[in-house]
């Protein structure tokens, strides 16, 4: 390796010694992305895309073939019978609201059974961060629309609570319990210390659900899990499930947008709620066109194990630095997500600042900690990101609260990463 930042010996030896403890974890990931990439392949043969599918459309967008091409593409590789991919939602965060309207109904109760839900959803449901009622909820948020909140904790070891979620569906309905419209599993993990969820334990939850009561509807978050695992959680029985293309499946190539796939009926909702009843998903132009969605979805498996191989090598090195990581270099991966714990304020802020100055743009700017919409706290996030705040490119946050993790995600290529990585560590240890 060349040394053009002067990268300390210490970091250069570890990183050696890190590469080669981490080969046998670079293969399985290899072979989620091979057979990721084959599914996307056959998907794109099979729905015929042809260069008239990136061209764009305006005014009310009628007759859309490459946005009709690619909700087919996204269904078929979500392994749903329908999808909703729009250039229009703004974040992740506004597809997720958007799917839990189409999937509830005023007087109806959304379980969260994977403890509480991220951040900036608690707006969206009406809750404050410990997951009860809030006395200022927000205009236009399911308890505004009469829809109350229950929840679910994780086991302690970080899996689904089954018997717990069994007994809470049987209870549905009872009195001083309001009957559950929709159960919503949060994939990925948040700003906590839990594991993602896989799909198999997606797909556990569904058969429990589904065993007494068919009509509840299963909503996953998607954020961060998108083709981490051969198969993706519709494939596991999951009603609808949502998340961003700016994250995992835009393959750091789209420059904004998201995703709702699932179940017709609940598409057809979620459609009306993003345009209007009786419109839904017959409008909506993009006049730049759809090359680059077309061509980040492409991508997108490869794209992702870039990702996943930098956590690994972030987690090895930070661990031989003395560091808490989770998850462990070795472990079996449902996200994108790497978590290292500081328990200081000062090494967050040293760390996000290595990453920012690793980056290949703003490497000059400083990130500070500041509020954010939708968070209670200050948080500082570094990414010096072609497509701003895109989190499929190397990034790290966290907010400034004990035990001051920091949070890391991305990596458009394993060797951009790696250094940037590297860079930041070498920041810790000066």
């Amino acid at each position: 390796m060349g040394n053009h930042f002067q990268l300390s010996a210490k970091i250069l030896d570890l990183s050696d010694k890190v590469m080669f403890d981490i080969r046998p974890v670079f293969a399985e990931i290899d072979e989620i992305a091979q057979a990721n990439t084959e599914k996307v392949l056959a998907a794109f043969q099979r729905h015929r895309v042809s260069d008239v599918c990136f061209a764009g459309t305006t005014g009310y967008g009628y007759n859309d073939k490459g946005r009709e091409t690619l909700d087919l593409l996204f269904a078929d590789i979500m392994g749903t019978p329908a999808a909703l991919v729009r250039t229009g939602f703004v974040s992740g965060t506004h597809a997720i609201t958007t799917a839990l309207f189409a999937s509830l109904s005023p007087g109806q109760t959304l379980l969260s059974v994977t403890g509480i839900p991220y951040d900036t959803l608690h707006g969206v449901i009406g809750i404050n961060s410990n997951g009860g009622g809030s006395t200022d909820s927000l205009k236009g948020s399911l308890k505004d629309y009469g829809i109350s909140y229950s929840q679910v904790d994780l086991t302690e070891d970080g899996t689904p609570d089954i018997s717990a979620i069994t007994d809470a569906v049987q209870r549905s309905g009872a009195q001083n319990s309001g009957e559950i419209g929709a159960i919503l599993i949060q994939r990925s993990r948040g700003y906590s210390s839990r594991r993602a969820i896989t799909v198999s334990e997606i797909g556990e939850i569904c058969k429990a659900v589904r065993s007494i009561n068919k009509n509840i509807n299963i909503f996953v978050d998607n954020c961060y899990g998108e083709f981490t695992e051969i198969i993706e959680p519709g494939n596991a029985g999951a009603d609808l499930m949502a998340g961003s293309l700016i994250k995992g499946p835009g393959g750091g190539i789209a420059p904004r947008g998201g995703y709702i796939a699932g179940r017709e009926d609940l598409i057809e909702a979620a459609a009306y709620r993003q345009t209007a009843p009786g419109i839904g998903g017959e409008c909506g132009a993009t006049p730049e066109g759809y090359r680059q969605y077309y061509q980040g979805l492409f991508m997108a498996p490869h794209t992702v194990a870039q990702a996943l191989k930098t956590a690994v090598f972030a987690s090895r090195l930070l661990e031989l630095c003395g560091y808490k990581t989770f998850p462990k270099y070795d472990d079996f991966r449902s996200d994108i997500v790497q978590v290292v714990e500081f328990n200081s304020p000062e090494l967050l802020d040293r760390f996000c600042k290595g990453i920012q100055k690793a980056s290949p743009v703003d490497s000059f700017a400083a990130p500070i900690p500041s509020d954010m919409p939708g968070y209670d706290y200050p948080v500082i996030m570094a990414a010096g990101a072609f497509n701003q705040g895109a989190t499929i490119e190397l990034s790290a946050d966290g907010p400034l609260r004990e035990p001051y993790n920091v949070y890391i995600q991305g990596g458009l290529t394993f060797e951009s990463g790696k250094l940037g990585i590297m860079l930041a560590v070498d920041e810790l240890i000066k």
